[in-house]
């Protein structure tokens, strides 16, 4: 009897966690997405699309995220015309993201720690190319706004061409294993 009093109060509980939960769609249009790749010879940068996500908080602290991007629109800024074209046709082959093939990829908070000050540490997975690997970041929310860098080894998720990590003699040629993403979030 003892321990179904245990029970019942554990699920009241949980029921009322998520009772209180206030899952909070975010505005893909009025979201950004910044990306720079880096060589040993300089380094590009560019935007790519969120497509859908959302952000849950209990109250007004964060407890949970989930979000997928557009792989599609993944595009070059710092080049116009033909180069711009070239960079963007390679980077969505297959020797990068394969964006005919992996139209999205997915982002799901795991867990999240407070640090106060609207800052949170996240633990989270991320998808890309149907390979899902953890990462770790900082997030501040204030007010509808979220915003955050990332940092994302690339070779984690398959993803080889121009790696020194994996190719010898690449010279000029070498690309960083890791991309950085700079994401606002309005929701």
């Amino acid at each position: 009897m003892k321990n179904l009093k245990t029970i019942a109060i554990a699920l009241l509980v949980t029921v009322s966690t998520i009772a209180s939960a206030q899952v909070k769609k975010v505005d893909a249009a009025k979201s950004t997405i910044t990306w720079i790749g880096k060589k040993v010879t300089g380094q590009h940068n560019g935007t790519i699309g969120l497509k859908e996500g959302s952000l849950i908080f209990n109250g007004k602290k964060l407890t949970g995220g989930s979000f997928v991007v557009d792989m599609t629109t993944l595009t070059a800024t710092d080049l116009t015309g033909d180069y711009q074209m070239k960079l963007n046709g390679h980077l969505k082959s297959e020797d990068f993201f394969g964006t005919e093939k992996f139209t999205t990829s997915k982002l799901v908070f795991k867990k999240i720690a407070d640090k106060g000050k609207g800052v949170y540490y996240v633990t989270a997975d991320l998808t890309i190319k149907e390979t899902t690997a953890q990462i770790n970041f900082d997030i501040t929310v204030k007010g509808t706004n979220a915003t955050t860098t990332l940092k994302i080894d690339r070779t984690k998720y398959g993803i080889k061409y121009g790696s020194g990590s994996f190719f010898e003699n690449l010279g000029d040629k070498a690309i960083s294993d890791e991309f950085e993403l700079t994401v606002n979030l309005k929701f």
